[in-house]
């Protein structure tokens, strides 16, 4: 059995430790043996494997995440297991109740293509952007947000979340068309918590107006997952969790609106653009040194130091 280590997943494993390259090396071998040794997780179609760190030097308890096809096994997701949290995190073990599971894990695997189309992208043409990037957040964290939010996160934006937990922009720049830059976990904790605090004055106000005048910022389904930049959380897009759709946000409750992309689709689009920028549309990728500037956001002082990306 073939076994697939995707490179930022190799990137991960250098920046864990010494030693978790050679487990991870260990682990495909035991993979290509026994490639049905994982437990399912809490992410349709992703199978968990623990390594214990104890048995390597320089090596933390790791969770690994693959995929299993009949010809092949492509390790998607890695990272280290908080020391005292047992391998049966809640989180994790917990059974997902699902309408369509086969749709589920059709819908994790097109974001974790689509996302490693735009970090391979990154890693080899834009390396200060690829450095910007966080590593993915723990299944704990993702549950702790879910339990701050109230409401359940979408799977895809679970997945992502895994794969990768906010962007610091490669100076200054955003990585995603516009230079939008993925929100950490705690920037969309603390914007739902704003757009929420928003809807309930406006709430207090529409109980004196009438249907017609009432005014709706925001609805509690809203996820915000992309901020306008890295350092600015002004506007940005949401996840619908009921529509699975995309929508504007901004802080000052204008323009908010559907986007008519997915999450899957707005990461497919923008991985489409850098591998053909020939057919982007909307806005073209470039670079201004080892960063990754869309077009759209380039300030008339930068002009000169922008290249477009030409594939």
């Amino acid at each position: 059995m073939k076994v697939e280590i995707q490179s930022d997943v190799r990137d991960v494993a250098a920046r864990l430790g010494t030693g978790v390259p050679y487990a991870l090396k260990v682990l495909a071998g035991r993979l290509a043996d026994d490639p049905d040794m994982g437990e399912p997780s809490n992410l349709p179609g992703i199978l968990t494997v623990m390594i214990d760190g104890g048995m390597f030097e320089d090596c933390p308890d790791l969770s690994v995440g693959y995929i299993r096809e009949p010809d092949r096994i492509e390790i998607r997701f890695l990272r280290a297991v908080q020391v005292g949290v047992p391998s049966g995190d809640a989180q994790e073990q917990r059974e997902e109740q699902l309408a369509d599971p086969a749709a589920a894990a059709s819908g994790v695997r097109e974001v974790a293509d689509a996302w490693h189309r735009i970090t391979a992208w990154l890693k080899a043409n834009a390396p200060d952007s690829y450095a910007a990037l966080h590593t993915g957040a723990s299944p704990a964290e993702i549950a702790s947000l879910e339990g701050d939010l109230g409401i359940q996160i979408p799977i895809e934006l679970r997945a992502l979340w895994l794969l990768v937990a906010g962007d610091d922009g490669g100076n200054g720049w955003g990585c995603l068309p516009g230079n939008r830059a993925l929100m950490t976990l705690e920037a969309v904790a603390g914007v739902y918590r704003l757009k929420m605090d928003a809807q309930a004055y406006e709430d207090t106000l529409n109980a004196e107006r009438s249907e017609d005048e009432r005014i709706t910022v925001w609805t509690a389904t809203r996820i915000p997952v992309v901020a306008l930049g890295p350092a600015d959380i002004s506007s940005g897009l949401y996840v619908d969790v009921e529509s699975g759709y995309l929508g504007r946000w901004s802080r000052y409750n204008e323009g908010s609106g559907e986007v008519l992309d997915t999450l899957v689709t707005y990461l497919e689009g923008a991985a489409d653009m850098l591998e053909s920028p020939a057919l982007a549309t909307g806005d073209k990728p470039g670079l201004i040194g080892g960063a990754l500037v869309w077009q759209s956001s380039i300030d008339p002082v930068q002009q000169d130091d922008w290249r477009p990306w030409r594939g």
